[in-house]
């Protein structure tokens, strides 16, 4: 069997449709008919109705559909496990962090363990969040550090991943101040207010859009950037307000270079996770794991 066969497979699964479907694989209709007709030859059934059209799954057709599925799944996992077997032994940490994070909350939380106990070498990837979803799932990395939010769950929050809570912080609605000391860019029900607004790349944008809900589009966008650090920085240059993590313009706010844009309800809680695979990292990452995790709660044991 050829793992061609699956994806061709599961393309016309999708749609019943033999052309869209060969389209879809960049291949003509003939030589991906005949990839099909390969499978169904060595498996020995019929998969596909071909009585109607669009072609429908016969009830083998049903069950190999999730067949297929886990069997391109457990594939894609390959490259990553056959590295977590390489690395079970190294020495070095393997962590993708948030660019927010990297910047903030990651420093002073490895000071704070280190003082327990030798981390050693940490390589470090910083990154948005659905970059470093993918590092994990992709197996190059061991941790991966971010804010999360319980309404907002992402590719980690998954079985196949556990999750412990190491720290907090407060997305805040930020503005310039005015000669005054009230915000350049406040929210208002009397005139839109200029937002700076995230990514869709972006975890922190993820989580707003499922928070705030329809209340998170008032205003008009004047700005868009994946990293809280360059909306923090046109929030400066007084081009709007944004939401941005407290632990990132704590002193911004002690001094004035910015003010909160919107009352406290406006606030959006958010927890900083630590997440990991379910399988044995190795000693070194393990021992991390119980030191990052000794007054933490496990958000999914």
């Amino acid at each position: 069997m050829n793992l061609t066969w699956l994806e061709d497979f599961l393309a016309l699964a999708a749609s019943g449709n033999f052309s869209r479907a060969a389209e879809e694989r960049a291949s003509s209709q003939p030589a991906f008919s005949r990839r099909i007709r390969g499978l169904e030859d060595w498996l020995g059934v019929e998969l596909f109705d071909r009585s109607s059209q669009p072609a429908t799954l016969t009830q083998a057709g049903e069950w190999f559909r999730g067949v297929a599925e886990d069997l391109l799944k457990r594939v894609a996992r390959l490259p990553g496990d056959a590295r977590r077997i390489r690395d079970a032994d190294a020495q070095a940490l393997r962590i993708a962090a948030t660019h927010a994070l990297s910047f903030t909350f990651l420093p002073q939380w490895l000071r704070h363990l280190e003082s327990s106990a030798p981390l050693g070498q940490v390589r470090l990837m910083s990154d948005v969040l659905a970059r470093c979803e993918a590092l994990m799932q992709q197996g190059q990395v061991q941790f991966v550090l971010s804010h999360a939010h319980a309404k907002a769950p992402g590719a980690l929050d998954v079985d196949g991943y556990r999750a412990t809570c190491v720290g907090g912080d407060v997305l805040v609605p930020v503005s310039q101040p005015d000669a005054g000391g009230k915000p350049r860019h406040a929210l208002s029900d009397d005139e839109p207010a200029a937002v700076l607004q995230y990514t869709d790349e972006s975890g922190l944008g993820r989580i707003l859009r499922a928070v705030l809900g329809r209340r998170f589009d008032r205003g008009h966008v004047a700005f868009t950037a994946h990293a809280a650090s360059v909306l923090r920085t046109m929030a400066l240059d007084g081009r709007g307000l944004a939401w941005l993590p407290e632990t990132l313009v704590r002193d911004d706010l002690a001094l004035g270079r910015l003010v909160p844009a919107a009352g406290e309800e406006w606030n959006v809680p958010l927890e900083v996770r630590l997440y990991r695979e379910r399988e044995p990292l190795g000693p070194v990452a393990e021992a991390f794991w119980r030191s990052a995790t000794g007054d933490a709660r496990d958000a999914r044991a």
